[in-house]
């Protein structure tokens, strides 16, 4: 696991300075505390920052094709390199190192930017041709591994993280501030924008080409739902997942360093573990946390499967401590971001990077196997949606329009009054589209346009007609959720750490064969992620199977009104909030006066603004 980064000017005669490059490295050390390289050469210079994980001694980075005119930074591990090794060593390319990152290099050679088919695995990469004086950037299919870039006329900046782009001493740290709208409604900035001007992220599936100082963003490869008519036998699907997954467990345990599994108690993590412990010689460690709030708790359920697998099991009980977590999570995301499951997830990869520096992950099942409670509406809606769509919006839409908007009921009544897609969309982004001129200042709104946060996720919703509304939300989730939210909490709160996470549920060719399973498989009588369940059953205690699905979340209420209760008032309602003249002030005290009191919990809106205002503070007021 890497941390990569580089620079091209359009000016030939304007040389890279090593002293940059180094400081851009730098800032990224947490990624890649073992060793670090770069490459320089006139207008052009890349580096990185490396954990080794695979072939320690032999995969240094930047690393050269034989002539030396192809050259490549790599974050990210690919798990089917041994076949790929094999392959073009009887293409007759010869090897200098036992690293994936070389199999890589010789792809681009053999079949140019169509390398990234060959690939299965997590990455982000940077190749730099210089006899096209060609810069070819890829991210995975997923986007488990970040690639962010500046294109400015003048130059072509890129790094795994913002903060390497920052370091440039001709970028400035200015602030987007239409994505201020978007990452109230979802907690995270959707790809391609950043929330800072001019600096972008590289959606996942797509790859970028720098020539001649254009850039061209094309996108590679896509998870597309067409489930086949069940025509075939139930138990053939639970076999190939079985199969399948055992697959890709086991591709996932390559590893040169000690490795384990994180253990939420949930099905797909215990799955990993359970598949783990089937092709283990040794016992498999597995880290578990839980907190003193026994409504967020699972280590019981953790502790069953580590029992039953006599695994190595390792486990903690968290507090809150602001000083010593927040600052720092926060500040490694570089963006605002506001899922406060960042604050477990670092805590469970902090102990297991005391034990080993690869963990398994069950990220991604809920997507794939259609996990999530927003994949079913209510039942009240199969009434409801006889009624003609412009009726209910007239009706039951204008009860919602007229009524305050913290009284109990307009929320439903909102919802049985829109469309089966608008009620997804409603649900990720929550009322903020209906109520988004009472949160806003007028200087905000008139910067970003409508203000309105549904195009993030309506965009995608033309080429998805026709597909059922199970396999329509499951693709907006890996599209948006997925990437934007889930991969990118794992990763930086893991590489904050410097322990890499990869997550088996995520392997593409998995994902592919999952996405032509019949709905009626993954979704069965209301019952969520059905198959996998079923597949449990082979291998997970009967108890852990049908319990209350918990997350990995936190007792954010109770921190906010007690052990967070100044460090909250502040960061919303303090002057330099205030001044900022991003929201309605009358909006900010109603929330916080409501919460106070018990009225109402706006948990998840005050660390929404709490994490924004701490992100002005380290990135806008002073350039980090």
């Amino acid at each position: 696991m890497c941390g990569i980064t580089g620079i091209i000017y359009k000016d030939t005669d304007r040389p890279v300075e090593p002293r940059l490059l180094e400081e851009m490295c730098a800032v990224m050390h947490h990624r890649g505390p073992d060793e670090w390289g770069m490459w320089h050469n006139g207008h052009v210079g890349i580096g990185m920052k490396r954990l080794r994980i695979i072939d320690l001694e032999g995969g240094s980075q930047p690393m050269a094709a034989a002539d030396g005119n192809i050259r490549i930074v790599f974050n990210g591990e690919i798990y089917n390199f041994p076949d790929l090794r094999t392959e073009l060593l009887s293409m007759g390319y010869s090897f200098k190192s036992s690293s994936d990152t070389e199999c890589i290099l010789h792809l681009y050679e053999e079949y140019g930017e169509n390398c990234v088919h060959h690939l299965r695995g997590m990455f982000a990469f940077a190749i730099w041709d210089t006899l096209r004086q060609k810069l070819f950037m890829a991210r995975d299919r997923f986007g488990k591994k970040p690639l962010h870039y500046l294109h400015d006329g003048e130059k072509f900046v890129f790094g795994s993280e913002i903060k390497s782009i920052l370091k440039h001493p001709d970028v400035s740290a200015e602030v987007y501030r239409p994505a201020i709208v978007n990452y109230m409604a979802y907690g995270y900035v959707p790809d391609p924008d950043t929330m800072f001007r001019g600096i972008y992220k590289l959606p996942p599936g797509h790859t970028l080409t720098w020539y001649d100082n254009k850039v061209a963003v094309n996108q590679y490869w896509d998870l597309y739902f067409n489930p086949d008519n069940p025509t075939r036998e139930d138990e053939f699907y639970l076999d190939e997942v079985d199969r399948l997954l055992h697959e890709s467990v086991k591709m996932r345990m390559i590893s040169d360093v000690p490795l384990g599994a994180f253990l939420s108690g949930g099905i797909d993590s215990s799955l990993v573990v359970a598949m783990m412990a089937r092709q283990s010689t040794e016992p498999v460690k597995t880290f578990s946390i839980g907190f003193d709030d026994g409504n967020y708790n699972e280590l019981p359920y953790a502790r069953m499967v580590a029992e039953r697998y006599e695994t190595d099991h390792y486990e903690e009980i968290v507090h809150p401590d602001p000083e010593d977590v927040v600052s720092d999570l926060l500040n490694v995301f570089d963006e605002p971001f506001a899922d406060s499951s960042a604050i477990p997830t670092y805590y469970v990869s902090r102990l297991a990077r005391r034990h080993v520096t690869v963990a398994l992950s069950g990220d991604g099942g809920d997507e794939i196997f259609a996990g999530y409670q927003r994949y079913l509406d209510h039942p009240v809606c199969r009434y409801t949606n006889r009624i003609p769509g412009f009726i209910r919006k007239m009706v039951l839409g204008g009860i919602a329009e007229i009524l305050p908007p913290g009284l109990t009921g307009v929320n439903f009544a909102r919802y049985l009054a829109a469309g089966e897609d608008e009620r997804y969309v409603n649900k990720m982004a929550g009322s903020l589209p209906a109520i988004y001129k009472k949160v806003f200042s007028r200087d905000l709104i008139s910067e970003a346009g409508s203000g309105d946060p549904s195009p993030a996720l309506t965009q995608f919703l033309p080429t998805l007609k026709g597909q059922d509304v199970v396999s329509r939300r499951q693709y907006l989730d890996v599209k948006r959720y997925l990437a934007g939210d889930i991969l990118t909490k794992v990763d930086r709160a893991s590489m904050l750490v410097s322990l890499e996470t990869r997550a088996p549920m995520l392997d593409h060719v998995l994902a592919e064969f999952a996405a032509t399973m019949p709905v009626g498989l993954k979704i069965k009588n209301r019952s969520l992620k059905n198959i996998l369940k079923t597949l449990a059953r082979r291998y997970l205690p009967e108890e852990l199977i049908n319990r209350r699905k918990m997350g990995f979340a936190i007792p954010m209420t109770r921190w906010i009104n007690n052990e967070w209760h100044d460090m909250s008032q502040e960061l919303v309602l303090g002057q330099r909030a205030l001044q900022r003249d991003n929201f309605n002030p009358a909006y900010l005290h109603r929330i916080m006066d409501e919460h106070r009191s018990g009225r109402r919990s706006h948990d998840g809106t005050i660390w929404t603004l709490m994490v924004l205002e701490m992100w002005y503070r380290s990135f806008i007021d002073e350039k980090p």
